[in-house]
């Protein structure tokens, strides 16, 4: 029997879990301050992905009929090293491309930055999170000086009085994090801003708080009608603000046009719930949370920094007990954002044009700094030079093909690539495009590092080999860096590796300098910056810019112009509980999948009926770009100006066939949540499916003297149930990865549309 501690292979809340391997492997929930033994029901049936049939077990080779085969190491890998380099002679370094992604270890987004730049000598590598978290974080450094999600333990949040979340489902999307706003909800202080009245809007009902129903695309407006009003109502610290930041008097102009009734009418939200709202925050024991709702438009880092401004403004910021942070999405999107996966950085968070970055770094690798190449281009950009400068792209941890803004002009590049290699451990449906696939390890087979979306350092342990025939992308990576020449040394203990990230990041933004294998194995709280210390709490004292203080920045709100002909209607995407990202994993999950098999599209009784839409039959959305195929959900739970499609699914059920690949100008995150379109009936598509089943609901959140938040696998809550924190859906305290799980979806047939919490 193996058995190993370890944590969650979703979400950045990283869930403590202990996974035993002795003929099956099982996952038991493990005490941890983020989840306190809970979780969800992606953690809890984690282990069936492990012994999965679908498992990629020896290298794919594209044959001249256009087939996939089974092929070895040696010759997998020759034909990446000999595409590489031919690519390389014949139309420069920059025709090679990396592109990575946000669930990656931080070892092997340290190695796979400096693959890119020293192995390959190319400036064109860029990942996934910059479809997630990068307009957060450039509004974090400019107003901080430091991009850290969330610059206080999540525990702070237990006790707050008020919590306004904006744009974010976390009853979805992170399901144990509700334990932390369980103290807000008692206060009667929970205030969602969302369109839809999702699962984490319904958990204010009942004086629980307040759910805020915006129009689509208005945060930023919404967010500059509160800092007005808490100015010129008084409720700003005056003294907070002369102390601890600049800019005041620039942002107070720049919001006093945003009065209470202008920002009610450009947003929906009524001028009384805009004044409680502002009071309750003044009044003490305040956070402001965002999430990928507010930051992926191409107002999305305007927007957070004017979550953030308001958050200054108040004086919550570097207090304890009150706060600002942004909930991290993938499991290392901190982390994978810190070590050289981003166009523009060099390990330890620094710019890549920065001399002494350079030198430091190309110290540490054994290369000359005019070796290491200048910036790149953000992944939208990177994207769109598939099949034209670039000729070769290496994926590594992504799904393009799914998670991609205008996904079919995506599929189109990769198809006129000269060579697309892709590491998975599934065939997903970028890898089905693929030259060459190169299967590679899961979590509980792998040892290494992920960063939390608090900052904190944590270790992620081997408990089971992985199949024979599947390799870690580190021994990939060294042995393509050595068929091709590369300098420096390319090690393949995930340790090693580490040291040398945390050599590279010294003196950095985000210094592991202090950290090892070894130290995070004493189980140590390790935050970054972390030499000889870390801290939960880096704004305490000072702000991260040389003079300590934070900047205000005023912001400005400018509406979009459409840009689809004939399209009257709003979409705005998201997540379901069962699923994560593009659904490469929890599709393959038996009983992730029956709880959620299809692609629904919810839309207002008022809207459906002007359009001749019942619940159940099939519809199809389009605009410019493309057209979905969805089942109708007709639901008052959203605008009748909107629509809501998950972004999950693939092929015909695929979002990302209609959003547009613009970006915010700041961060070049794409424009998801805010796309037009025109939905109509399709013809003899009339029958109603059978609604998709549920597991049993789970207790995820608890607190002292608060009763239990219940939320099931489809994201609902039993009233009145009565059950224990952690467990699981299926009834046991584990999930097997050698036997289906089928059964256990039968126990409720609640739904996440039927089901309040």
């Amino acid at each position: 029997m193996s058995s190993a501690d370890t944590h969650c292979p979703y979400c950045a809340l990283q869930c403590a879990m202990t996974v035993t391997h002795q003929g099956e492997t099982t996952v038991t929930g493990r005490d941890f301050p983020t989840n306190r033994g809970g979780l969800c029901a992606k953690g809890w049936t984690s282990a069936e992905l492990l012994a999965s049939p679908q498992r990629l077990r020896m290298p794919l080779l594209r044959q001249p009929d256009g087939s996939l085969a089974e092929t070895t190491w040696d010759e997998a890998l020759d034909a990446v090293a000999q595409a590489f380099r031919e690519t390389r002679a014949t139309h420069g370094p920059d025709a090679n491309a990396i592109f990575g992604g946000g669930g990656l270890t931080n070892e092997k987004a340290y190695q796979l930055g400096k693959f890119a730049r020293v192995a390959l000598g190319t400036s064109r590598i860029d990942y996934n999170g910059r479809f997630c978290m990068s307009s957060a974080a450039a509004a974090s450094n400019r107003a901080f000086g430091m991009d850290r999600g969330l610059p206080f333990p999540v525990t702070d949040l237990d006790d707050a009085a008020t919590i306004l979340l904006l744009g974010s489902n976390v009853a979805a999307t992170m399901p144990p994090f509700l334990a932390h706003l369980a103290g807000a909800r008692a206060a009667g202080g929970l205030i969602v801003v969302d369109p839809r009245r999702s699962a984490t809007a319904r958990l204010t009902e009942d004086g629980a708080g307040t759910h805020l129903q915006a129009a689509p695309g208005t945060d930023l407006p919404l967010l500059l009608g509160l800092t007005h009003i808490a100015i010129a109502d008084g409720l700003a610290d005056r003294v907070y603000a002369e102390e601890r930041t600049s800019g005041f008097d620039a942002l107070r102009r720049s919001v006093a046009p945003w009065w209470p009734e202008r920002t009610a009418s450009v947003t929906g939200v009524p001028v009384a719930d805009l004044r409680a709202t502002a009071r309750r925050l003044a009044a003490g024991r305040a956070f402001i949370l965002t999430g990928r709702g507010v930051e992926q438009h191409v107002d999305g880092t305007a927007t957070a920094t004017a979550a953030i401004n308001l958050a200054l403004v108040l004086g919550l910021v570097g207090r304890e007990g009150s706060g600002y942070g942004t909930l991290t999405g993938q499991g290392n999107g901190q982390g994978g954002r810190e070590h050289g996966q981003k166009a523009d950085q060099l390990p330890g968070y620094r710019s890549i044009r920065d001399p002494d970055a350079r030198r430091h770094v190309a110290g540490v690798w054994g290369v000359d700094p005019d070796e290491i190449p200048d910036a790149g281009i953000p992944a939208t950009a990177l994207l769109g030079e598939l099949g034209g400068p670039v000729k070769t792209l290496l994926v590594a941890g992504s799904n393009v093909v799914v998670s991609a803004p205008d996904v079919e002009a995506v599929r189109a590049r990769l198809n006129a690539l000269d060579t697309l290699i892709v590491c998975d451990f599934f065939l997903s449906e970028t890898a089905e495009l693929a030259d060459i696939v190169l299967p590679v390890l899961q979590w509980a087979e792998e040892e290494g590092t992920m960063t939390s979306l608090e900052g904190r350092v944590i270790r992620r342990r081997r408990a089971l080999p992985g199949p024979q025939g599947a390799r870690s992308e580190l021994w990939i990576m060294a042995e393509i860096a050595r068929r091709l020449g590369a300098a420096s040394t390319w090690s393949i203990d995930p340790a090693d590796v580490f040291d040398e990230l945390a050599r590279a990041s010294e003196g950095g933004i985000a210094d592991y300098s202090g950290l090892s294998h070894a130290l995070l194995d004493t189980g140590v709280e390790a935050y970054w910056p972390y030499r000889s210390s870390g801290t939960p709490r880096p704004f305490a004292e000072r702000f991260a810019h040389a003079d300590g203080r934070a900047r205000l920045v005023p912001v400005e709100a400018t509406p979009p112009s459409p840009t689809d002909r004939g399209a009257d209607l709003t979409l705005t995407t998201g997540r379901y509980l069962q699923q994560y990202q593009s659904g490469t994993q929890t599709r393959r999950v038996t009983e992730l999948h029956n709880a959620r098999p299809e692609a629904r599209l919810e839309i207002h009784p008022a809207t459906a009926s002007r359009l001749g839409i019942r619940d159940g039959i099939l519809v199809a959305v389009s605009n410019d770009r493309g057209t979905v195929r969805a089942r109708a959900s007709v639901t008052t739970d959203i605008r009748l100006d909107t629509v809501f499609l998950p972004f999950h699914y693939p092929d015909d059920e695929c979002a990302n066939r209609l959003t547009e690949a613009i970006v915010d100008p700041t961060s070049a995150m794409p424009e998801f949540k805010r796309t037009r379109v025109r939905v109509e009936a399709i013809p003899d598509a009339v029958t109603p499916a059978t609604p998709p089943v549920a597991a049993a609901p789970v207790v995820v959140a608890e607190h002292p003297g608060v009763a239990p938040v219940l939320v099931g696998v489809a994201g609902g809550a039993a009233p009145g149930a009565s059950l224990a924190s952690a467990t699981p859906p299926s009834g046991p305290s584990s999930s097997t990865a050698s036997s289906s799980t089928a059964s256990s979806s039968t126990a409720s047939s609640r739904t996440e549309e039927e089901t309040h919490v």
